[in-house]
């Protein structure tokens, strides 16, 4: 349990150390819109169903998504995108106004905002109604304006905060990308920290050498594909004469789940880290985890059009080996046992990190998670757990959001991807775009979301503001201080029951020469660095404060606690701050120790190590070592009421 909760401390760590961080985000920007209806029989004309219209929601999708979830997450998104001047960019433009992202789109006249609307009945999506022309391409002046918000938006992100800026790439072939714009970003590269490419044709990105990219399964087979077309001379298919399965069977994005057995094998719609893109269902795709075998040849590649190129989106299983052709993906039905997706992603990393000049990619499975690739040639695995295709709408943006949030605060690899899937998880929990906050992922991993945005170690003048806020959302501050050089049983004890006398806790310890003072030449055994890194891994203790002082009082004063704590078998009144704490308002709790749990006896133990060992008797020598104070069998409840205990707590 203490591993599991340093482990959640160490992920929101990482979470609060990206809040303000600077991302542009650049590419297809979309409307979602949502309809919700009712129907209780069938027309006339047709088995159809009759639909009353109950309730409509818009929601920002695709890159305008991506950025939403990037602001959720807390960093500080600037969308540039070509939008239409009609109705659905006027609701786009709310959209991103409600979610804090900087509006930086550029408005196109004559171009149409693209739209995905979707009509639901029982929470069941039964249409969906796509508008917008990827054909329709930016005009010379379109193209203009869009390079110069992309300039500007650069350069006012950097003054803003200081730092270089992130940028993420979303090409999901609706036009907002020509051929220029692309030239531009592939130019100006080193203009942003990190790079994160999410696009459906991957192979009009090779010279942008992105940070990370985060292909699905379908994108990553057809970049395969196309790589291998490019070397095959002879374009023609053998399929056996028999095929042992009775027939192709094929995995079809979007569809349900074949029944145990069947031959056919469906990929399930959009799932959390599935690239989902915006208002997309992932593709379906397998990265074979061997080339082709001999007399199998490669389809001509084809381009992206916003969805799957028709066929594209269909593998089918045959005997014959892994072929891809200009109507889908095949691969041998006699792989073997256990062989799935993931196993064969991971097979084909290094060779998707060559053809991208990506230093991470991060393959999204939709249902079974995703597999993450970096340079260190070793591979990393996250799972998801499946949900209606309605709920995973857009967790593929929040995916990417958090991925590349966590990368540009340096994050390693496997916690970027730990908390990529933790933010698409915790994002489908019901019907609409998925968009994960950062409270949420913040309270998924066991932080307390009220004071994030404030790292664990604060410098005593942070102190009074963080303070100030909580008491003014009604909760009570716990303050304790101590050396905590040796940090035992004892301590984490006497911390969790500190902590529950209250609903925030900050420990103050001595710095290095304030033990010296305190304790003698010989101490402190570990510097200051290394005590409150122990204590802020620590799930009960909600903020650490050094101070050079031998006497907390100074702190005392700027927290005023609503309940100050300290360790030992006397009464509160003998506590030389109780008169202090007791004149801001508070109150004084004194906690008892665990018998040879005292950071002066293991000292002792370990110098007398290599000697006769001589029995420990039950007492605790206090701080000033002088004189050894009996300990009682009793403690401090987390109420502050005594209660008769045979263990004694720290």
């Amino acid at each position: 349990m203490a591993g599991a909760a340093a482990e959640e401390r160490r992920l929101a760590t990482v979470v609060e150390s990206w809040l303000g961080r600077p991302v542009l985000v650049i590419g297809d920007a979309m409307l979602d819109e949502w309809r919700f209806a009712e129907s209780d029989r069938l027309c006339r004309e047709a088995p159809a169903p009759v639909l009353t219209l109950r309730r409509r929601i818009s929601a920002a999708g695709g890159a305008a998504n991506t950025a939403v979830n990037v602001a959720a997450l807390g960093g500080r998104a600037v969308l540039v995108a070509p939008v239409g001047a009609d109705v659905a960019g006027d609701e786009l433009h709310d959209c991103l106004d409600r979610a804090g992202v900087w509006d930086r789109t550029v408005a196109q006249p004559g171009r149409h905002t693209p739209v995905k609307r979707r009509m639901l009945a029982g929470n069941q999506i039964l249409l969906r109604e796509d508008s917008g022309d990827p054909d329709d391409a930016l005009d010379t002046d379109g193209v203009q304006r869009l390079l110069t918000a992309l300039e500007c938006a650069t350069e006012e992100l950097r003054a803003a905060g200081g730092e270089t800026p992130t940028l993420v790439v979303c090409d999901y072939g609706l036009g907002a990308l020509p051929a220029p714009v692309r030239a531009w970003l592939v130019a100006a590269r080193d203009r942003y920290a990190t790079i994160a490419l999410d696009a459906h044709d991957l192979a009009d990105w090779r010279g942008l050498a992105p940070t990370v990219v985060t292909p699905s399964f379908a994108e990553a087979t057809r970049l395969l594909a196309r790589a291998a077309s490019r070397t095959d001379s002879h374009l023609h298919l053998d399929h056996p004469a028999a095929d042992p399965t009775d027939g192709p069977s094929e995995l079809s994005v979007g569809t349900a789940p074949g029944a145990a057995g069947s031959p056919a094998v469906s990929a399930p719609a959009g799932m959390p880290g599935a690239g989902a893109r915006g208002a997309e269902a992932p593709g379906a795709g397998v990265p074979g985890a061997a080339p082709p075998p001999a007399g199998t040849s490669l389809g001509p590649p084809t381009g992206g059009t916003g969805e799957p190129t028709p066929g594209e989106d269909r593998v089918a299983m045959t005997g014959d080996g892994l072929s891809v052709t200009g109507t889908g993906v095949t691969v041998s039905a006699l792989a073997g046992e256990g062989v799935d997706r993931a196993v064969l992603a991971e097979a084909r990393l290094a060779e998707l990190r060559a053809h991208t000049g990506a230093d991470v990619v991060a393959v999204t499975l939709d249902t079974e998670g995703a597999v993450v690739g970096g340079t260190d040639g070793a591979s990393r695995r996250s799972h998801s757990t499946p949900v209606p295709a309605s709920h995973a709408v857009g967790a593929g943006d929040a995916y990417l959001a958090a991925m590349t949030l966590a990368l540009a605060a340096a994050a390693p690899l496997p916690t970027a991807a730990q908390l990529a899937q933790l933010a698409a998880t915790i994002t489908v929990s019901d019907t609409g775009t998925c968009v994960c906050r950062r409270e949420d992922l913040l309270h998924a991993l066991g932080a307390r979301g009220d004071d994030a945005g404030h790292p664990v170690l604060v410098a005593p003048d942070e102190l009074a503001a963080i303070v100030e806020t909580q008491r003014g959302a009604g909760r009570a501050v716990v303050f304790t201080n101590g050396c905590f050089d040796v940090l035992h049983p004892g301590h984490v004890r006497y911390l969790e029951q500190a902590r529950a006398l209250g609903d925030l806790l900050v420990v103050a310890v001595n710095s290095d020469g304030s033990v010296r003072r305190l304790k003698g030449p010989d101490r402190p055994v570990n510097p200051v660095e290394d005590r409150v890194a122990l204590l802020a891994a620590l799930a009960c203790v909600d903020h650490v404060v050094i101070f050079e002082e031998d006497s907390p009082a100074g702190l005392i004063e700027v927290v005023r606690p609503d309940v100050y704590v300290k360790g030992g078998d006397y009464p509160p009144e003998m506590v030389p701050e109780a008169p202090l704490v007791r004149r801001l308002g508070g109150q004084v709790r004194t906690l008892g120790y665990v018998p040879d749990r005292s950071t002066s006896a293991i000292i002792d133990r370990i110098r007398a190590h290599g000697h006769p060992a001589t029995p420990v008797e039950p007492e605790q020598v206090d701080a000033r070592r002088h004189a050894a104070v009996p300990v009682e069998p009793e403690q401090v409840d987390a109420r502050g009421s005594r209660a008769s205990t045979p263990g004694r707590p720290a």
